[in-house]
């Protein structure tokens, strides 16, 4: 069977570069990255047959009496890793994990958001995504210790953390992973770098990519980096305000001058869907216990279910239109947090927002005022909802989501929610310090 020039280029780069080793990359369903390495030797074979391995172990994939599973390279992928002193030359490629048989498995998180860009194809929809991923730096893994104490956008004499940022920076921009914006966040040790915008499926990959490079760099200077929702009380979380646009062909599909929002009507159904379904899809923009810690009133978090241009306490933001910038006419979803699986929470995102516009639901009107400042039944005679308050909510929501189920499919649907309910009862049981701290001297 004949190459690809995509895999032609693989197999000659690799060979002049002298590249000894090929990680193959994947994720299990909660997103947490998951690899194993090829010589060139197998290349070849594994571009065009894909590399056996035991799924039996890999959190949502596969019962030990069917574990074996094929990872196929998707050589569009293909990155050569930046060079390290002592390490060998090495490259990376994402995979698709597919059964035996050739089938896609349908528990790979890569394909759940293929199938839902291909949803968005078929209605004429080409998806992209901006994510702003904010993360900690502390002096370990074992405390919360900051390297500064700086706020945000603040311009601090030369620091390690500001050395980390500008290193991973580098390194991200070696990878191919476009950067936009790099700036100290409002918390103490908290820092963000920003992706430029790319289709969501790349998007996806990169998002994996940068969450690893943070870390990596951070491992080499002795300090670790988290992309923990809410490490430490008192202080903002970290969220992942993620830009959403659509495009049919070249145009700008959310685009309308003649709005005064600047949105088209199908950028007011797919903000629509955002807002209806967002309760639903939370557990998966989410999906973990702390992500809950962070989705509280006072911390810049958004809570209440609402739409707005200027009032950075909604759920979902519209950016303001600048004249001559049609194409960046977006969508600011600003609830999920940078610890999610990008490939499922960007698919739920999409279904959201597309069964807005196949359904055509009607936008509630913008929140003007500071929601955080409205009494309850203000917000309740307004229409305005409230995300879930904990995980355990989440879950019953999202189980009974027939959107949720249809974007993950069954297997990851049945799966995800399984191992949610798991870590809920995991931490029902726990004894926490604030639980000693407050109750073991009095009681």
């Amino acid at each position: 069977m004949a190459l690809t020039p995509d895999k032609e280029f693989v197999l000659r780069t690799v060979d002049e570069r002298d590249i000894r080793f090929i990680r193959l990359w994947f994720t299990d369903i909660l997103g947490l990255p998951k690899s194993f390495d090829i010589t060139p030797g197998e290349l070849e074979e594994a571009l065009e047959e894909g590399m056996g391995f035991d799924g039996s172990s890999i959190q949502g994939f596969a019962r030990i009496q069917e574990s074996d599973m094929i990872a196929r390279p998707d050589s569009s992928t293909f990155q050569v890793l930046p060079v390290h002193e002592a390490r060998a030359p090495s490259a990376r490629m994402f995979c698709d994990i597919h059964l035996p048989d050739g089938r896609p498995f349908p528990g790979d998180p890569r394909f759940v958001l293929k199938e839902t860009i291909r949803k968005a194809a078929e209605m004429g929809y080409t998806y992209y995504v901006g994510p702003e991923l904010e993360y900690f730096y502390f002096a370990d893994s074992e405390s919360t210790q900051f390297l500064d104490h700086g706020s945000y956008f603040d311009l601090t004499p030369r620091e390690l953390a500001s050395d980390l940022r500008k290193e991973t920076v580098t390194y991200l921009e070696e990878l191919g992973i476009q950067v936009e914006y790099v700036h100290h966040e409002v918390a103490p040790s908290q820092h963000e770098i920003d992706l430029r915008y790319a289709d969501a499926l790349t998007m996806a990959d990169n998002v994996i990519t940068y969450r690893l490079v943070v870390k990596e760099v951070a491992e080499e200077h002795g300090v670790y980096a988290t992309f923990m929702p809410k490490p430490v009380s008192g202080i903002n979380g970290s969220g992942m305000h993620t830009h959403i646009s659509l495009f049919e062909d070249d145009r700008n599909a959310f685009f309308d001058s003649g709005d005064e929002s600047h949105l088209s009507k199908v950028g007011r159904a797919f903000l629509a869907g955002l807002l209806k379904h967002a309760r639903e899809i939370c557990a998966v923009t989410n999906q973990w216990v702390n992500s809950y810690k962070r989705l509280v009133p006072g911390y810049e978090a958004p809570v209440y279910v609402c739409w707005a241009r200027r009032n950075r306490s909604a759920l979902v933001r519209v950016p303001m239109y600048k004249p001559g910038k049609e194409q960046a006419t977006r969508l600011e979803a600003r609830f999920p947090d940078p610890a999610c699986n990008p490939y499922l929470a960007f698919s739920v995102l999409l279904a959201a927002g597309l069964k807005g516009i196949e359904q055509n639901y009607e936008l509630p009107g913008e929140a003007g005022n500071n929601i955080y400042e409205m009494t309850e039944a203000e917000r309740l005679a307004l229409g305005i909802e409230s995300l879930p308050e904990d995980l355990y909510e989440a879950i019953q929501v999202c189980e009974s989501s027939e959107l949720v189920k249809e974007a993950l499919g069954d297997h990851v649907f049945e799966w995800f929610i399984r191992n949610k309910k798991a870590e809920w009862d995991d931490h029902k049981a726990y004894v926490t310090p604030y639980e000693i701290e407050r109750y073991l001297p009095i009681l």
